[in-house]
């Protein structure tokens, strides 16, 4: 079974039934990072298994501390003996250490796995801060805005993901560019 094969089947299981938005949601990020294939070269299929499988931590059956990158990426590396670079991906995707941060999990997040390398990581990031929790397109303005209404603005989640604002913008502007300068490459004058 490929790498694909076996992220979309895994999440499917996990996420599917006891959380089908979260499961939308999960398929639609994916989409995204196949949209990216152009500038991601062998890491294509790694991107987007990733991307199938980064909000896992939420399932039922695994989430155990209430912070899901650790939770997944606890589970796909303890359960599963999942590739160690899509497990890092889960771990720190969408400015995750941030997060850890409000939760006081930062050190054992950091201390447990390692950052995977930046331009990944802030593809994935692209892709789940372009996806609504229902799987469609949207923009990074809208999807901090729909986060920060659904949990709170003085909740961890709201106070994070305020925080890491900037980052995100910035990195959805960075990938954006590699993808425009792709789509030039592609098409000479």
């Amino acid at each position: 079974m490929g790498l694909n094969q076996w992220a979309y089947s895994l999440s499917e299981s996990l996420l599917s039934d006891p959380l089908p938005r979260r499961w939308a949601h999960s398929l639609g990020v994916a989409k995204r990072a196949r949209s990216l294939a152009p500038i991601l070269g062998n890491d294509a299929e790694l991107l987007e298994a990733a991307a199938v499988l980064h909000d896992i931590g939420y399932s039922p059956g695994i989430a155990t501390t209430g912070f899901h990158p650790l939770d997944g990426a606890r589970f796909l590396r303890d359960q599963e003996g999942a590739d160690e670079r899509v497990v890092r991906l889960v771990a720190h995707h969408s400015c995750a250490v941030l997060e850890a941060e409000e939760r006081g999990l930062r050190q054992e997040l950091e201390r447990e796995f390692e950052l995977e390398r930046p331009d990944l990581v802030e593809a994935l990031l692209f892709c789940d801060m372009t996806t609504t929790p229902d799987g469609t397109v949207t923009t990074p303005a809208e999807r901090l805005g729909e986060i920060v209404q659904r949990y709170g603005p003085d909740t961890i989640v709201g106070r994070f993901i305020q925080r890491a604002a900037p980052e995100i913008y910035a990195a959805s502007e960075r990938v954006e560019g590699r993808m425009a300068k792709a789509s030039i490459g592609d098409h000479p004058m």
